[in-house]
C-alpha cells in the first residue's frame, strides 16, 4: 500500500508543480527524491504558515510596486522632454535619437529615472519633431513620455 504526503515545493518540479505550492506525493518519492534534494519541504503547520507569511510579503510588494508605478505614470504624463540634435537641411538627424538618449535626457531633466528597456521604441527617431513613446512601468500599467527633438 502506497501512502501520500504532503510537501511544499520549494523550486519548480515538472510533473509536480510551481514553486511554493502544496502537493500530495507518494512517500518514496517525497523520501527519497524530493526532500534529499532540497525541491520540497514537509507541509507541517510550522511550514505552513511560513508559506502563509511568505505569501502576504509577496503580495504586500507587489502592491507597493504596483502603486509606485501608478505614481511614476501620472509623474511622465506631466513631462515634456527636451532633446537636442544636430541635423542637416532637410530636418533630418546626424544619426538617431534612441530609446536610452530619452532615459538620459528624462534623467537629466526630471531626476527621474526609468530603464532604456521599458522603453519602447518602435524605431529610432530621426527627424525634428514631437513624439510620445509608451513606457511599460509594471504588468498592466504603462505611462506615456513626450519629448519634443530640437535643433
Amino acid at each position: 500500500m502506497v501512502t501520500a504526503v504532503k510537501v511544499i515545493l520549494t523550486q519548480d518540479v515538472k510533473g509536480q508543480g510551481k514553486k511554493g505550492d502544496v502537493v500530495n506525493v507518494s512517500d518514496g518519492y517525497a523520501r527519497n527524491f524530493l526532500l534529499p534534494k532540497n525541491l520540497a519541504v514537509e507541509a507541517s503547520s510550522k511550514n505552513m504558515t511560513e508559506l502563509k507569511d511568505a505569501e502576504r510579503a509577496r503580495q504586500a510588494r507587489e502592491e507597493k510596486e504596483l502603486k509606485a508605478a501608478r505614481e511614476l505614470a501620472e509623474k511622465l504624463e506631466g513631462c515634456m522632454v527636451k532633446i537636442e540634435r544636430a541635423g542637416g537641411e532637410d530636418d533630418r538627424l546626424y544619426g538617431s535619437v534612441s530609446s536610452k538618449d530619452i532615459a538620459d535626457a528624462l534623467m537629466q531633466q526630471y531626476s527621474i529615472e526609468i530603464d532604456r528597456r521599458k522603453i519602447q521604441l518602435d524605431e529610432p527617431i530621426k527627424a525634428y519633431g514631437s513624439y510620445g513613446v509608451t513606457v511599460k512601468l509594471h504588468t498592466g500599467v504603462s505611462g506615456k513620455i513626450n519629448f519634443v527633438v530640437t535643433k
